[in-house]
């Protein structure tokens, strides 16, 4: 089922039993049978006949079934709480963000207000009998990638929490991740690159790392914590205890204090005034660009991959840190002189871990279809 369900993923167009059939190497018959059942579990939908003009039945296209079985991503960000619902398909048929300042927040209250959101959402979609495969919580720090548990959130303020335990789901299975490892996913799933080295940054700085295809996750998940690659052994205290971390430069809260600007400045305000041309603002992106590029050049140096993506909301600030950061990153890349280092910006929009959260969740269904049946 999982060969007949990857075919029909792959390909750019609808495709009948008998393409399956091609692409997969199996029999007709079998392929038939296969696709009888993953319709009748509501995975797949025929579509109308086409008439080819040979002769022989028309061919009736098959495609992924909208609305039948989704994913839900859950994100605990310093800023907002937010859910996206993703179908098999790949269309968001919900999403929400509840805005607030989760930095040194309750762990138990803040996942309690994420519990009761997302119950919400869960009994709206069994009322129209949409099946939720799972649900994935996007948290920003260091999860153990077997057990879902969080070590330690800088950001947040969090240690050692059991999130999917506080958050108090039992009708749908839970499991934690780090955010920018889903927010990679994400990436990956809609701009077909293979090979690339993410960065988020936003409070902290996330990382991942992405390499034939698949996301690096380590022994426990516990990896590309770009964030706190330290620029400045003697710099600024950070979150984590260490001194002179990246996000202590390239963050957004650093941004905006170097840019002379009132704590708690928004990002579309922090942009206004890089519009403006503010020369202190413009001056603090150009430090937070060489810092960036710093912290990228180690990265690359170690990985031997180059093509780097920024994600995230800050991703719209990387016009204006750009230039400095690859500056600073072909200064120190050995392979420099002899390959393209390319930095864009992501393709995946706002709130990309929370998608990519869901979307996890939908590709074990897709590596398990029989499991629906």
């Amino acid at each position: 089922m999982q060969l007949v369900m990857r075919a029909i993923i792959e390909s750019q167009y609808p495709v009948s039993r008998a393409d399956v059939a091609t692409a997969t190497g199996l029999a007709r018959a079998t392929v038939s049978s296969l696709v009888d059942s993953l319709v009748s579990a509501n995975l797949l939908m025929e579509l109308p006949p086409v008439t080819t003009g040979s002769a022989g039945r028309p061919a009736i296209p098959l495609q992924l079934a909208p609305r039948s079985i989704v994913g839900i991503g859950l994100e605990i960000n310093p800023d907002f709480l937010g859910y996206a619902v993703i179908d098999l398909s790949g269309d968001v048929i919900d999403e929400g963000i509840e805005r607030g300042s989760f930095i040194n927040s309750d762990p138990v209250a803040t996942m309690r207000q994420a519990g009761v959101l997302i119950r919400d959402v869960i009994a709206e979609l069994q009322d129209q009998a949409i099946r939720v495969a799972g649900l994935r919580l996007a948290m920003p720090g260091l999860v153990n990638s077997k057990t879902g548990f969080l070590e330690v959130a800088p950001n947040l303020g969090w240690k050692h929490v059991d999130v999917a335990e506080l958050l108090g789901i039992t009708d749908v299975p839970v499991l934690a991740e780090n955010e920018a490892k889903l927010a990679a996913f994400a990436e990956l799933k809609e701009s077909g690159r293979k090979d690339f080295l993410w960065a988020s940054p936003e409070v902290g700085i996330g990382g991942a790392i992405v390499s034939d295809g698949r996301v690096y996750s380590g022994q426990n998940g516990w990896n590309s914590e770009i964030g706190h690659i330290v620029v400045d052994p003697s710099g600024p205290p950070c979150s984590c205890g260490a001194r002179g971390c990246l996000e202590q430069y390239a963050g957004r809260v650093a941004i905006t204090k170097a840019a002379g600007l009132p704590e708690g400045t928004s990002l579309v305000d922090l942009i206004e005034v890089l519009k403006a041309g503010d020369p202190v603002a413009l001056a603090a992106m150009d430090a937070a660009g060489r810092a960036f590029g710093a912290a990228l050049a180690d990265w690359v140096n170690l990985m031997g991959i180059f093509t780097l993506v920024i994600g995230g909301p800050c991703r719209d600030l990387l016009g204006w840190g750009v230039d400095a950061m690859r500056t600073s990153v072909h200064e120190r890349v050995l392979a420099a002189p002899f390959t393209d280092i390319t930095i864009v910006k992501s393709v995946t929009e706002e709130n990309s871990a929370m998608k990519g959260a869901a979307l996890a969740v939908l590709d074990e269904v897709l590596a398990q279809p029989a499991a629906w049946i």
